[in-house]
């Protein structure tokens, strides 16, 4: 059943209400595809969970329809170029005079936990074993959090950008699938938090992983949410965004610093405002 004009726009205020996300016009079908499970599986069509939504009760139905909006496609070292930085110039740059080696990283919007794993097994690959590192992984929906907690992956997820070695040395095979080194998986905390909130507890940050998601807000939401960026990273920590995304233009507390094929976002001294 094809999604109404006023159910589409009834979905779309209240996506940007909980989550500042803006879902314009051509965006019906992406709707009715991610909310076509929901109603699945209480026996209904689309149109008909809208209709629930509308009366307003169930405030878990709302959580769940913001939650299905949100999740975004994610794989291992998704996209490669950020890593790439990581290791060539992030690491480097940052342990650079550092008695002992210590890195806090934040994974924000990390989904079912690609990412965060992808950070802390190519930091166990780059630095001593005495280092300490830290992973703060968060994400708005409560469904993924609880699958990257487990730390556990079908043999389709793995195939999706994960290096033979990596899966030979970081993870063990538990029937028809593969759960991550639990001594990695120490290294990852895993919270709920909605990026229009004051930042989460665990900084100050050396890197912040914040990928492909400002691409979804308008410049104003945009401003904030770097502007909070800016309070929780150490002076002269980075910033790690999308290929599409830029603080230029946006936030001028930031700096463009190239990496090898790609750039990064470096926090200048005295530069928070």
């Amino acid at each position: 059943m094809t999604l109404t004009h006023d159910s589409f726009e009834f979905v779309a205020d209240l996506v940007r209400r909980r989550s500042a996300i803006s879902l314009g016009p051509g965006k019906e079908y992406l709707v009715e595809s991610r909310l076509a499970p929901l109603a699945r599986s209480a026996g209904e069509d689309v149109e008909g969970l809208v209709r629930r939504l509308r009366q307003g009760a169930d405030f878990g139905l709302h959580e769940a329809v913001v939650e299905a909006m949100t999740t975004n496609e994610t794989s291992w070292f998704r996209d490669h170029l950020p890593f790439d930085a990581l290791r060539s110039t992030i690491v480097p740059t940052l342990l650079e005079g550092r008695v002992v080696p210590r890195l806090d990283v934040w994974s924000a919007a990390c989904s079912t936990g690609q990412e965060p794993y992808s950070i802390v097994m190519m930091l166990d690959e780059l630095l001593p074993e005495h280092a300490l590192v830290q992973v703060l992984a968060t994400d708005l929906s409560n469904e993924v959090l609880d699958r990257a907690r487990a730390g556990s992956y079908s043999q389709l997820e793995v195939n999706r950008g994960l290096p033979a070695p990596y899966l030979v040395k970081h993870f063990r095979r538990e029937g028809a699938s593969w759960t991550i080194d639990p001594r990695l998986r120490a290294r990852v905390r895993f919270l709920r938090h909605n990026l229009l909130d004051a930042p989460p507890p665990g900084g100050p940050f050396d890197v912040v992983f914040l990928r492909n998601v400002l691409i979804y807000f308008d410049l104003p939401v945009k401003q904030q949410i770097l502007r909070r960026m800016a309070r929780v990273v150490r002076p002269g920590g980075y910033l790690v965004l999308g290929a599409a995304e830029t603080t230029v233009g946006v936030d001028d507390a930031w700096e463009r610093v190239a990496a090898g094929r790609t750039s990064v976002y470096r926090l200048g001294p005295g530069r928070i405002s």
